[in-house]
């Protein structure tokens, strides 16, 4: 082979072989908060990217919230559940930070929603399992430091600044 032709075919070659590497497939994890009003939950995670082993497409959100918004939830435990918010309340809840997970993690995260959809009814408690208790808990699983006593248990966007600053690596 000439020179002149080794010098069109390497690069060529190299870009190809670019091509052959595999990509690194990830989810990403947001924390989002909702200021107070008359929709739920106040707050939730969207999870967004790519299971590495499958190459399973996620884009899926959840939160924690009572099936029926009453002055009940201020006397007790009532029904909860898990659901999934439509794009537009998304679009105008407030993103807090992200966090990428690899595959182990994210499996670990379905587990932790699905056991909090399964529970017992009532599941709902105002003071000790609601939405910011959910996140709290997949934030734990996505190797965040949460502040279990926290004060701020009502008060969505406010514990999920806490849990940033508990975190500088989330900037």
């Amino acid at each position: 082979m000439t020179r002149g032709l080794r010098l069109i075919f390497l690069p060529l070659l190299l870009f190809c072989a670019g091509f052959a590497v595999p990509v690194r497939a990830e989810v990403v994890v947001s924390f989002y908060s909702h200021d107070f009003g008359d929709r739920f939950p106040h707050a939730f995670v969207v999870l967004k990217g790519t299971v590495d082993a499958t190459g399973e497409v996620v884009d899926a959100n959840y939160g924690f919230t009572a099936t029926s918004v009453s002055p009940a939830i201020l006397f007790g435990s009532v029904k909860g559940k898990v659901e999934s918010s439509k794009p537009d309340y998304v679009a105008k809840s407030d993103r807090q930070f992200d966090v990428t997970v690899d595959d182990a993690t994210y499996a670990r995260l379905l587990a932790k929603i699905d056991e909090w959809r399964t529970r017992d009814q009532p599941s709902y408690s105002l003071n000790k399992r609601n939405c910011v208790h959910f996140v709290m808990e997949l934030a734990e699983i996505a190797g965040l430091a949460v502040n279990r006593k926290s004060k701020l248990f009502k008060k969505p966007k406010s514990f999920l600044i806490e849990v940033k600053e508990l975190n500088p690596q989330l900037g």
